[in-house]
């Protein structure tokens, strides 16, 4: 049945988010490599005792995430940014993931994003939270979207109190990262709390912060 509204391609100013392409293997790998302590404390892992634990390679993400769009579960996407300090081309800088989407009764989705170190603090999540939220909202037809963070990741929980989420509480051992079952926060909202829509709210942030 497919994602309705996706494949697509989501823009607001030097932020976009793509769909995975196996062109952008190379790139992915790099910022895999280069990031590989940044994202270990905070990236999921599967644990040692299952029966699969072979990491996969970007052109296997590809095609399960290409598959699990067909079935209406998912939308990858690579995280592209031009920094408009030195007008360079855009390049990847990292991933979204809408997963876990629920149809029926529930209409609900979770969201999974990481960012290159170098350019952390830019605003450039939250600009792509904002992107998938309204995707998600206004085009796919969700009532609900989830972000579920680590306690102990301050920036990342920013993010989600930034664009209005709101916190329910903690799961406990909720996701398997770095060696072991972490406990995570779980952050929600619902298509009607944000009608004007989350970049509507998120350049509101942003320009009171700019005053």
């Amino acid at each position: 049945m497919g994602v309705p509204g996706y494949p697509i391609v989501l823009r607001e100013g030097p932020v976009s988010l793509r769909p995975p392409s196996g062109r952008d293997g190379r790139a992915w790998q790099e910022l895999q490599t280069r990031n590989r302590a940044w994202l270990a404390q905070w990236e999921a892992t599967v644990p040692p005792e299952t029966p699969y634990v072979r990491r996969l390679t970007y052109r296997e993400l590809v095609r399960r995430g290409r598959r699990e769009a067909a079935a209406g579960r998912m939308m990858p996407f690579n995280v592209w940014y031009a920094d408009p300090q030195t007008d360079e081309k855009p390049r990847m800088v990292g991933q979204l993931n809408i997963a876990g989407i629920a149809w029926g009764s529930l209409c609900s989705a979770h969201i999974g994003y990481w960012v290159d170190e170098r350019v952390a603090g830019r605003g450039i999540i939250p600009t792509a939270l904002a992107l998938a939220v309204d995707h998600c909202f206004q085009t796919v037809g969700l009532h609900r979207v989830e972000v579920n963070v680590r306690p102990e990741n301050g920036p990342s929980r920013r993010v989600a109190e930034k664009l209005g989420f709101r916190e329910e509480g903690l799961r406990l051992a909720y996701l398997h990262i770095d060696g072991g079952w972490r406990d995570h926060i779980a952050y929600a909202l619902t298509a009607p709390e944000v009608p004007e829509g989350m970049i509507v709210r998120w350049r509101r942030v942003q320009a009171s912060h700019s005053v």
